[in-house]
């Protein structure tokens, strides 16, 4: 059962990444160890595990089951733990959900199945419904919905999204990633002002400050995994109404967001992995195939951006940021 009852997702959730072992096998001790340094920073809200950012396509069943087992015996009393369900059919999300639930997840991230892709988000708004109900009805957990950008196939339209927040009760946020602002401004002031609100959590790390002034009343990024200690002080200092301080935090992580999220997209969450190692987080930054090793000069760049960014490199958390 959930450790933190009447959980609702709002202020900066890292989203976890996930060690390996040099033989690809899941590096328990390297992740125990990640998950502490997240979890020590000062403010985080929750910590998402089995995402995109813990490679989680390349995950077994029984390896996302392990994911979470030992995040919740690690950190599972001391935050809130949101477990991604990533699977293509709806009977098999809604046995992910149930696990979830009974391994004492607080909340569930609903990744896009590939079933939805090929325009079936667009314009079966049907499958979307369908697909989230089946989930709903084998969980009470809160539900968080990802939501992709509409020209990949993969995003729900405002009408499906608004559908879906009135008749699955326990949609409470969407973590959304559209990458169209004026949309994303839309889905702010509309969800958050539902009769029952739905937060909306910012996946826009790359514009993260305009993102956040915009009203967001959250940060779910896999860039939390390096940088949640900035999220956290940016997050406040917006809240607080603080422009002065927001735009020097935003200079700070801006050196990071134009390092991680730069082209191939898919490669975000491995340079994040070879930031680790350069801050002296982690020893490795192995990443399963289909993805390779970072180049020798990618992965300078990705020190001079650290640098750049003035994050220490002593292997210890900032509990405040400046």
């Amino acid at each position: 059962m959930p450790r933190f009852k009447d959980f609702v997702p709002q202020g900066v959730i890292p989203a976890t990444l996930l060690p390996f072992a040099d033989d690809f096998s899941i590096d328990q001790n390297a992740m125990r160890r990640h998950l502490r340094d997240v979890t020590n920073v000062e403010g985080i809200t929750a910590v998402t595990v089995n995402g995109h950012a813990s490679e989680v396509h390349a995950c077994e069943t029984d390896e996302q089951r392990r994911v979470l087992d030992i995040t919740m015996d690690e950190i599972g009393d001391q935050v809130p733990v949101i477990n991604g369900i990533y699977a293509d059919g709806s009977l098999e999300a809604a046995k992910f959900a149930r696990m979830s639930e009974f391994a004492g997840a607080s909340a569930l991230l609903i990744l896009p199945p590939h079933s939805i892709g090929r325009g079936g988000g667009n314009v079966r708004p049907e499958m979307a419904l369908s697909h989230f109900k089946t989930i709903a009805e084998a969980t009470a957990l809160p539900i968080i919905l990802f939501q992709y950008p509409l020209s990949t196939g993969y995003g729900y339209p405002l009408t499906t999204l608004l559908r879906l927040a009135d008749e699955v009760p326990t949609i409470v946020a969407i973590k959304d990633g559209c990458a169209d602002p004026k949309l994303h401004e839309r889905h702010i002031r509309e969800f958050q002002s539902l009769p029952r609100p739905v937060n909306v959590l910012t996946t826009h790390s790359m514009w993260l400050m305009s993102s956040l002034v915009m009203g967001c009343n959250g940060v779910l990024s896999g860039s939390g995994s390096v940088i949640a200690d900035l999220q956290v002080a940016l997050f406040e200092a917006v809240q607080n109404g603080d422009l002065a301080r927001a735009k020097s935090l935003n200079d700070r992580i801006w050196p990071t967001a134009k390092c991680f999220y730069k082209h191939p997209s898919g490669d975000m969450h491995n340079r994040m992995k070879e930031a680790l190692v350069i801050l002296g987080r982690q020893e490795r930054a192995v990443v399963r195939p289909p993805l390779c090793k970072l180049t020798e000069f990618e992965i300078s760049e990705i020190g001079n951006a650290l640098d750049k960014a003035d994050i220490q490199r002593d292997g210890a958390v900032l509990q405040k940021a400046a």
